[in-house]
């Protein structure tokens, strides 16, 4: 049977034994079955989507297994993994569901970062009500209700505890880090983001979790929960791309390739490739557009929605009368090949 995802990772618990944070190195979409069989037989995996807590020892049986089937990276960390006193778990997901444990949750988040799959590629239903309010701290990951007595502890022990961010979800690059990416502030940048190769992230950019770019992109602006960038598109400083995590429209708002936010610029509907809106303009779903032909005469006037997913398209807002006006996009915007080239 085709089973959706499998990873074996190393997990952090609470005083209470529960897990609240995995890291998954090497997580597998779609593994083959043969390896799926061949690990069901050594833990005790009865079918379905599972987290199974494995010891030292079933670590090193599970290297073999790995190794047999030609995972040369899972067999690696599975070994040291059996050398370590870390806490171990394995998940096996038959099938893509609404995760049901943090553990599964973690597993996802890492499929996206990974580039196993795409924003919108897996079920996050219900994430948020899973992961816990975690310390993210120079000393791993504290369940928040144990963070005051960690501090006491480390400073009597003359150590200081640095929290870096609260937070449900924790920083990408603690688990991954992409090949041919640059992020200048690494805190901005969540787990779960899909970072492209090529792209740039600079000091203001931003990533949320289940959003991110498919290429060669510069990123200074918002990238918000559930927005794919295409492509060779620039968000520009200070710009923004409207999400859905704070109770508003349910359209999945994307930008094409070849595509231009301006600088502090806003987008609210999906837009298409070679598309560029103007430095300050905030085009939303219902913002009203006056279309331009060629010779710059009204053709006719349409909510930004109904041009959702068009391409070569030019907003503007008109200096002298403040109406949002768009027309044929003339040039694709290109970005500068320098910016990308060691990344």
């Amino acid at each position: 049977m085709a089973h959706f995802a499998l990873a074996l990772g190393a997990a952090t618990k609470n005083r209470d034994g529960k897990i609240f944070e995995a890291f998954f190195p090497n997580p597998l979409l779609n593994p083959a079955s043969t390896l799926v069989d061949a690990i069901a037989a050594l833990v005790d995996y009865q079918g379905g989507n599972s987290d199974i807590e494995v010891n030292q020892a079933q670590a090193a049986e599970l290297a073999t297994a790995f190794a047999a089937h030609g995972d040369v990276a899972n067999a690696s960390f599975a070994e040291k993994a059996a050398q370590s006193e870390q806490a171990l778990v394995l998940v096996i997901l038959e099938s893509d569901e609404k995760p049901q444990t943090v553990a599964e949750g973690f597993l996802k988040l890492q499929l996206i970062s990974h580039r196993l799959v795409q924003p919108h590629g897996t079920v996050l239903d219900g994430i948020f009500g899973l992961l816990h309010n975690v310390a993210w701290t120079n000393e791993g990951p504290i369940d928040l209700p144990e963070l005051a007595e960690r501090q006491i502890e480390a400073r009597l022990a003359g150590r200081a505890l640095t929290v870096d961010c609260v937070d449900k979800f924790p920083k990408m690059v603690d688990y991954v880090v992409p090949t041919g990416i640059r992020v200048a502030d690494t805190s901005r940048v969540r787990l779960g983001a899909h970072v492209g190769e090529g792209t740039t992230v600079m000091h203001e950019g931003f990533i949320n979790f289940n959003a991110g770019t498919t290429g060669v992109s510069m990123v200074e602006g918002r990238i918000s929960a559930g927005v794919l960038v295409g492509n060779g598109s620039d968000i520009g400083g200070g710009a923004s791309i409207m999400g859905t995590l704070s109770g508003g429209g349910k359209m999945v708002i994307a930008i094409g390739e070849n595509s231009l936010l301006g600088a502090n610029a806003g987008l609210g509907f999906p837009l298409g490739d070679r598309c560029t809106i103007e430095s300050g303009l905030y085009v939303t779903a219902g913002t009203k557009v006056r279309m331009l032909d060629n010779s710059g005469q009204e053709v006719e006037i349409v909510k930004a929605r109904d041009l959702a997913g068009k391409s070569d398209l030019l907003f503007r807002r008109n200096s002298q009368t403040g109406c949002v006006e768009c027309l044929t996009n003339k040039s694709a915007v290109e970005l500068n090949s320098e910016l990308h080239s060691n990344n």
